[in-house]
């Protein structure tokens, strides 16, 4: 008798899915593609081009929580697709890269993400350094396949050897040379971008236009200063960043004085002690609340709620930006009150 398939989804704990490598493309010596054997009728994993997915690991008995991209645009590609560069001191990157093979099963949770493409017919200039591409290459063949948007990518690499997806940007380029400009930028022939070089690209600025940014930060700086100098608005201007900063305890001294936390989820307020150390969402947690969340690396924007009475200070956070903060809005997993007493909102 044949055994059975196993299922293509299995469903595991906190809201993570088991998802099955479909298969492991090598796209240079230190980047590699998962596909993923997703049910295309399964919501859970249906996406937005720019999005990505958080993956739960476990390497020698300690777990591991990252975000990836996906790489593949839900208006072209069946299989959802994530890309993963090497990182010199990436623990979880460089196993994937090392040991990742068809057949192997991870945990991810569904899609998430804000950097998206925006309604409209605007232009789109798009700047990528390194890994950075995965997302914007989603975005690119996406505007490409269902808008009459003009897009516009510079894109940074060390070398020619280091740049991911050039056959697959190539290809772009030939079948959409009327809307689809190609910028290669290499460090080891034109130097670290620089502010004067962004500008010669761009030529006369575009406020317009919608600009989207995703790359190493000293890169990410350089356009965005570049960018902000030159007066584009700041609604124009989508970033997206993903560090994983060593989290260091809460300090006594600052969350010593917090005595209560007052939370509100899903129509239910719980109030209870603080215990000093403790970010908001592990709060929640003690209280008994089921508190959304995912990366738990201040990347991912899953556990933002708003600060409505009280302070709290963020230890990382790359998903909101200076207006969102100004607002009380706090990634939970990285928030540590600061005042006697807190009262949060879970949206």
């Amino acid at each position: 008798m044949t055994p059975p398939t196993p299922p293509l989804l299995e469903d595991a704990a906190d809201g993570f899915a088991s998802l099955r490598i479909q298969d492991v493309v090598r796209e240079t010596p230190d980047a590699v593609s998962l596909v993923f054997d997703v049910p295309p009728t399964d919501p859970r994993f249906a996406y937005r081009a720019g999005q990505f997915l958080t993956l739960r690991v476990s390497i020698d008995g300690q777990e591991y929580r990252r975000c990836y991209s996906m790489s593949s645009s839900p208006a072209v590609h069946e299989q959802l697709r994530i890309t993963v560069k090497r990182d010199r001191d990436g623990v979880v990157s460089n196993w994937l890269n090392d040991t990742a093979a068809p057949g192997d099963r991870i945990q991810a949770a569904a899609p998430e993400g804000r950097f998206v493409m925006t309604d409209g017919d605007r232009e789109i200039i798009a700047f990528a350094g390194g890994s950075g591409i995965t997302p914007v290459l989603s975005l690119i063949h996406t505007a490409l396949a269902t808008t009459p948007r003009r897009v516009r990518l510079f894109y940074a690499n060390r070398d020619t050897d280091s740049v991911i997806f050039r056959d697959a940007l190539a290809a772009l380029a030939g079948a959409h040379g009327d809307r689809f400009e190609l910028h290669h930028h290499l460090d080891a022939q034109r130097g670290i971008v620089s502010a004067a070089q962004i500008t010669e690209f761009l030529g006369a600025f575009d406020p317009a236009a919608d600009y989207y940014v995703c790359g190493p930060g000293p890169y990410m700086d350089t356009v965005e200063g570049t960018l902000r100098a030159a007066g584009i608005p700041g609604d124009r201007v989508h970033v997206e960043r993903f560090t994983v900063a060593p989290v260091a305890p809460g300090d006594a001294a600052d969350s010593a004085v917090t005595k209560t936390v007052t939370i509100t989820l899903d129509r239910q307020t719980v109030g209870c002690a603080y215990r000093a150390g403790n970010t908001i969402l592990q709060t929640a947690r003690l209280a008994g609340l089921k508190a959304p969340s995912s990366c738990e690396t201040g990347s991912c924007g899953t556990c933002i709620a708003q600060v409505v009475e009280g302070t709290a200070r963020m230890l990382n956070n790359d998903a909101l930006d200076d207006d969102e903060v100004a607002d009380g809005l706090v990634v939970t997993c990285q928030a540590l009150p600061t005042s006697p007493t807190v009262r949060v909102v879970y949206e």
